[in-house]
């Protein structure tokens, strides 16, 4: 117990510091936890407050779950939210990490910044904002894409109504938001990297792709791990802004835009089901962490020094 005091002395400098982020993650971390009861109870509201709801709501047990993944939607829902996912997470990485060389490797580093801000400025657009940029292209009557479908005699298309466009137009909606602000982790990774190692490939007469397929891109496999590890975490959620707002809710798109998040938001828009939706988040979560610590496991056994813990 006296090491133990002693040990506390020494590092309460460091302990003061991370005292606020450690009292946010409990605020708003851990002690929501206790709220996931709600998921096995049909929750209805008392004018009592909050925790009395709780109590005074009866116990159904795994109901919630069942009346989840009961419904014909169910297998539609799963397979949209890991598809989609699995697409983001490939296909973020690699342009991510493209990107990220492309600007590590202009000369002019002002042209470096310009291009920085630019890509990087897509990821402060609200989803709705995207959608109406996404609408001004594809409107039927006014939109840019069938404008010029006109220009060259083609029909135009009825974007929102025909499934079969979308999961490539959620990709690159997608992708164009997302890897400038992805593509930051890797440029400051890159730009941490020993310039020696570059002088002395060329040196050795190293062109500048066997300088990034010798040197970059092996320097970037940890981080690149760890970035992958924490998306796998989240496979089974999905951005609720682009499957809603994006599509603007078309109901002829459901079967390929339809995923856990915006179907749970309709049930409980439709049947104020809150329990439901609690027990959705909770397998949302569970599913997530287990995939972490399972990932973690095998990347722990193929490099330790790669792994988050």
């Amino acid at each position: 117990m006296g090491n133990f005091f002693k040990n506390l002395n020494r590092n309460k400098v460091l302990l003061f510091m991370v005292l606020p982020g450690a009292i946010w993650f409990f605020f708003f971390s851990y002690l929501p936890l206790v709220g996931t009861i709600v998921a096995f109870k049909e929750y209805r509201f008392s004018r009592q407050g909050f925790w009395a709801s709780i109590i005074n709501s009866d116990w159904v047990g795994w109901d919630n779950f069942k009346f989840l993944f009961s419904t014909e939607d169910a297998f539609v829902i799963t397979r949209n939210t890991l598809l989609y996912n699995i697409a983001f997470i490939a296909l973020g990485l690699v342009f991510s990490v493209l990107m990220a060389i492309i600007l590590s490797e202009l000369v002019s580093r002002k042209m470096s910044k310009i291009y920085q801000t630019g890509m990087f400025l897509p990821y402060f657009l609200s989803w709705v904002i995207v959608g109406y940029f996404v609408f001004s292209f594809l409107s039927m009557d006014r939109g840019l894409l069938n404008q010029m479908l006109g220009w060259v005699g083609m029909e135009p298309v009825q974007w929102y109504s025909d499934p079969k466009y979308w999961p490539y137009i959620l990709v690159l909606v997608n992708l164009w938001k997302m890897v400038g602000y992805n593509s930051v982790v890797y440029l400051a990774a890159i730009m941490g990297i020993d310039r020696s190692l570059y002088e002395a490939a060329m040196i050795d007469g190293a062109n500048k792709w066997q300088q990034i397929r010798s040197i970059t891109i092996p320097m970037l496999t940890p981080i690149i791990t760890i970035m992958t590890l924490l998306a796998v975490g989240r496979i089974f959620y999905a951005d609720f802004g682009l499957f809603y707002q994006v599509p603007r809710d078309s109901g002829t798109l459901y079967s390929v835009t339809n995923v856990i998040d915006t179907y749970v938001y309709r049930g409980l828009m439709t049947t104020g089901e809150i329990g439901m939706s609690a027990a959705a988040g909770l397998y949302q979560s569970i599913v997530g962490f287990t995939l972490v610590i399972v990932a973690n496991y095998v990347v722990r056994r193929v490099d330790k020094d790669s792994s988050l813990f």
